[in-house]
């Protein structure tokens, strides 16, 4: 449910700068979201009506673009990206994920 929060939040953006750049409306909203941010894009979309009714994002169209997870392994020296939970490489555990965490609004599609 966190995600009513976060819609909440990027609706406040949409206000803001519509107040600073003078726009009357939000065309789109293009979100990037890691695969391992906790967020599910899904939700987002559900919550979206409901957190931009009555301002300059209401009937916008919500786009969200996944960024998938990736790592770099000390162990092997691999960097790239990871299915399950362990190194694709040498199966090891001591990676650092450089990838996957982000979430942001990539770009705003205003009248």
């Amino acid at each position: 449910m966190h995600e009513l929060a976060i819609m909440q939040g990027v609706v406040k953006v949409c206000e803001r700068e519509a107040a600073k750049a003078g726009f009357k409306r939000v065309e789109s909203i293009t979100l990037s979201v890691g695969a391992v941010s906790g967020i599910v894009p899904e939700c987002l979309e559900e919550f979206f009506p409901a957190a931009a009714r009555g301002t300059v994002a209401e009937g916008a169209r919500l786009v969200t673009r996944s960024i998938p997870a990736e790592i770099s392994c000390p162990d092997c020296g691999y960097t790239g990206g990871i299915k399950g939970t362990e190194c694709p490489r040498c199966g090891g555990w001591a990676y650092r994920l450089t990838k996957g965490r982000e979430f942001f609004i990539e770009s705003l599609e205003v009248e």
